[in-house]
Parts: C-alpha cells; sequence; structure tokens
C-alpha cells in the first residue's frame, strides 16, 4: 500500500510540473520563437522569472501552455541556466540554419543536449 500511495504521489508531482512557455518576440528585424518546458524550476520561478524575458525595444508576447508544440526545428533538452541546479528543455522554432549557432551554446553554455528535429 505505501508503495501504491508512494508512486501516486511522485506521478501527480512530475506531472505538476508538465508546464511550459510560448516565447514569441519581434524587433526591428528579428522575430523569434522558442517554448520553454519546466523539467524542475519551481513552478512559481519558472513563470515569475524564466517565462517573463524583458527584450528591451521588441514587442514580447507569452503564452502558457502545457507542454512545447511539435514543429519545432531543434531542441536543447536539460538546459541549465546560469550556474542553478535547475533544467528545462528549450524548444526553438522557425529559421533551421539558426542551429549552427544555437547547438553550441546548448551544449556549451546551457550544459544540454541538442537533439535536431527531422
Amino acid at each position: 500500500m505505501r508503495l501504491l500511495i508512494l508512486s501516486v504521489l511522485l506521478l501527480a508531482s512530475s506531472q505538476s510540473l508538465a508546464d511550459a512557455c510560448i516565447i514569441h518576440s519581434q524587433g526591428e528585424r528579428v522575430e523569434v520563437k522558442v517554448c520553454q518546458q519546466n523539467r524542475s524550476i519551481p513552478s512559481e520561478m519558472f513563470h515569475k522569472g524564466f517565462c517573463q524575458p524583458r527584450l528591451q525595444g521588441q514587442k514580447v508576447e507569452v503564452t502558457r501552455v502545457e507542454q512545447c508544440p511539435i514543429g519545432y526545428f531543434g531542441a536543447c533538452r536539460n538546459a541549465r541556466v546560469g550556474g542553478m541546479p535547475y533544467q528545462q528543455d528549450i524548444y526553438y522554432y522557425g529559421v533551421p540554419s539558426d542551429a549552427r549557432y544555437l547547438k553550441p551554446a546548448c551544449e556549451q553554455q546551457s550544459g544540454g543536449v541538442w537533439t535536431g528535429f527531422r
């Protein structure tokens, strides 16, 4: 019985972390769309910090979703930000040739694993 209760609690806590936000920003000559999917960031911190970018001179629209949609050209899985112990997956939409810049940043700066969409 204890094992069943523990399993249910673990499943419920992992489902509560299934949370994401789509960030669409537009500037003078640039348009970017990414989706950040939470892996281990406390929910409030994720929504108030990670899902609220401050991009000067750009129009930013943030949409909360349960999980990131398909249609991405690449993803940085298990990305860490700024030396924090928390992880997220970052999905990139738009220009596939941007992968040549995003892949090294994912692997070297975020310690993540790059996966391209085929």
